[in-house]
């Protein structure tokens, strides 16, 4: 209990925990967007993959519940630190030193809280299908004649909206933005970052989140345009 209290009450504690929820959410975020990109093989895949969660039953909600609290601890203490390096930091003189941050580490506070709140968005339409029962009853016959939940059928109507596929490619672009400074952060925290890896993780940091976020906004855009179509 000392050393969770230890955790939260000291600087280092918030900025080592803030790296370790960051480095659970990564590991997600990626897995979740491999997942996803299944949407772009035959049903039979996703729709597997889909049942393969559910099968989990309870254990899927407690993993549910931890990424949640992972992400509203993270934002909780990014916020906090923000708090703290402000207070900290000496008057200004009229002169705006813009180059002691770079733009995606001054809004990782306020990029972090849309991204919760995509979150939050996301779990209400396609996880607790709110506005959406009937995508409780749509189901798909898998090759070995299990019948299971249809999630591309899900995916496909849930993008076919262009206000939600606007907002979520927007959301995934924060999170990209958000990334780009927080990996390299989080490995420098972790004590990975040093002076000769500095640029090569700097660089991998670009291109995973470019990459991150072009295959994310080409489901909704494939859905759109009509490239991934709900199945016969």
């Amino acid at each position: 209990m000392n050393l969770l209290g230890s955790l939260f009450s000291s600087s280092l504690g918030r900025k080592f925990l803030m790296a370790a929820t960051g480095l659970v959410l990564f590991g997600f975020v990626t897995g979740h967007l491999l997942g996803n990109l299944q949407v772009f093989l035959p049903p039979e895949k996703i729709n597997a993959y889909g049942h393969m969660l559910e099968s989990l039953g309870a254990g899927l909600w407690l993993i549910r519940l931890f990424l949640l609290a992972c992400v509203v601890i993270h934002v909780w203490l990014a916020i906090q630190l923000t708090l703290e390096n402000r207070a900290a930091r000496p008057q200004d003189y009229g002169v705006t030193h813009t180059n002691r941050a770079t733009l995606a580490s001054r809004v990782m506070a306020r990029t972090g809280l849309v991204v919760l709140a995509f979150i939050l968005f996301h779990l209400a339409h396609f996880t607790v299908r709110i506005g959406h029962p009937q995508w409780s009853e749509h189901t798909f016959t898998l090759l070995n004649g299990t019948k299971v939940r249809d999630i591309h059928t899900m995916m496909v109507q849930g993008f076919s909206n262009v206000g939600v596929s606007v907002f979520y490619i927007i959301a995934v672009g924060l999170l990209s933005y958000h990334l780009a400074h927080g990996i390299v952060s989080m490995l420098q925290t972790l004590g990975l970052k040093n002076e000769k890896w500095t640029l090569g993780l700097e660089r991998f940091a670009v291109a995973y989140c470019w990459g991150y976020f072009l295959l994310n906004a080409a489901i909704p855009v494939a859905v759109l345009g009509g490239l991934v179509k709900l199945h016969a």
